[in-house]
C-alpha cells in the first residue's frame, strides 16, 4: 500500500476512525490493493467479526497465518489507530448483525434464472454497491473537490467505455447550472485541451481501474500544466492517483460472467458524480438556480408537446 492510500484511508488523516457498518464497505473497496497476507486479515474480521472481536491480535494472527505486525497495518490500513479501535469497530458491527437484520442474499446471476430473480438480485447488489460507496467516501476529500470545481475558470472530464458515459453525465449537469465544462473521450483530443489548462481549472478523471492510459494520459498533462486535479476510481493505490489532488473511491459489486465490473462500477461512479454535482450547486446556489430554471424553461415546450 502507498502512503498516499494511508492518507486517505487509514489515521494518517488524522479522521475520526470508520464507524462499525462501515467496516465491510471498507474492506471490499481496500482489499484488492493490499497484500496477501493483509488480505487474509481483512477477509478475517470482515466474514467473521464477533469471532475476530474476541481475539488479540496474537490470536488473530494465528488464526490468519500472519504476523502481529501485520494485524496491526492492517487496521491502520482501514483506518483505525490501532488494533483496539479494530476490536471495538468489530464488536460493534456484531452487534448490529445480531440485532435481526435480514441476511445477505447471494447476487450470483446464472443463466437460467428467472427475470423476478434476477430484478431482486440486481437491486439487492445496486443497493450493497452504493452503501459501500457511501460508506467509503472521504467527505474531506470530496469537500475539496467541490470547493475546486465551484470556482473552477474551466472543468474537463476524461472517461472511455462506461466511465465516458458518466463523464458525460457530469458535464450535462454542471453545463446546466452555467459551469462551462468538456468531457472528452477522444484521447487525442483530450490531450490537446488538457494542454491548455491551468491554475484554476480542474479536471477530471472517471476510471474504475485507475490503470485507463486514455484517462490518465489527460489526467497528468492537466496535472503538470497547473490545474486542480480529481481521480475518481475504485483502486486508490492505482497510477491515475499520483497524478490526482483529490482522489474519490467508488465501490464495485463482485462481478460475474453476466455482470462485468464495468457495469457495477457505474452505479458508484454516478453516486460520486451526483454527491459532487449537488456540492458544487450548493456552493453556486445563487448563479446554478437560475441557470437551472431557466434550461428547465428552454426545454419544457417539448416536454409538453408544444412548440
Amino acid at each position: 500500500m502507498t502512503q498516499e492510500v494511508k492518507e486517505i484511508f487509514g489515521s494518517g488523516s488524522g479522521g475520526a476512525p470508520p464507524a462499525p457498518a462501515a467496516l465491510a464497505a471498507k474492506v471490499r473497496t481496500l482489499a484488492p490493493s493490499m497484500t496477501r497476507s493483509m488480505q487474509r486479515v481483512a477477509e478475517a474480521v470482515a466474514g467473521d467479526p464477533a469471532g475476530c472481536a474476541a481475539l488479540t491480535v496474537t490470536g488473530l494472527a494465528e488464526l490468519t497465518g500472519t504476523s502481529e505486525a501485520t494485524v496491526v497495518r492492517t487496521a491502520r490500513i482501514l483506518g483505525y489507530p490501532g488494533y483496539r479501535d479494530l476490536r471495538l469497530a468489530l464488536a460493534g458491527l456484531a452487534a448490529q448483525q445480531q440485532s435481526g437484520r435480514a441476511p445477505a442474499i447471494t447476487t450470483d446471476i446464472a443463466v437460467d434464472d428467472p427475470i423476478a430473480d434476477v430484478v431482486a438480485k440486481l437491486a439487492y447488489d445496486e443497493q450493497q454497491t452504493l452503501a459501500d460507496t457511501a460508506a467509503g467516501l472521504d467527505t474531506v476529500q470530496l469537500a475539496a473537490a467541490v470547493t475546486a470545481a465551484a470556482t473552477a475558470r474551466r472543468i474537463d472530464v476524461y472517461g472511455v467505455g462506461a466511465s465516458g458515459l458518466v463523464a458525460q453525465d457530469l458535464t450535462q449537469k454542471l453545463l446546466r447550472i452555467g459551469l462551462i465544462a468538456h468531457a472528452h473521450h477522444d484521447p487525442h483530443l483530450a490531450v490537446t485541451n488538457a494542454v491548455q489548462l491551468r491554475a484554476g481549472d480542474v479536471a477530471i478523471a472517471i476510471t474504475h481501474s485507475g490503470a485507463t492510459g486514455d484517462v490518465i494520459e489527460p489526467l497528468r498533462v492537466a496535472f503538470e500544466h497547473g490545474a486542480t486535479t480529481v481521480a475518481i476510481t475504485g483502486r486508490p493505490d492505482s497510477s491515475v492517483t499520483q497524478y490526482a489532488d483529490h482522489v474519490l473511491t467508488t465501490s464495485t459489486a463482485r462481478e460475474s460472467e453476466l455482470r462485468p465490473a464495468a457495469m457495477s462500477s457505474r452505479t458508484s461512479q454516478l453516486l460520486v458524480v451526483d454527491c459532487l454535482f449537488v456540492g458544487v450547486a450548493q456552493r453556486t446556489y445563487e448563479t446554478a438556480a437560475p441557470a437551472l430554471a431557466a434550461s428547465y424553461e428552454a426545454l419544457a415546450h417539448r416536454h409538453r408537446g408544444k412548440p
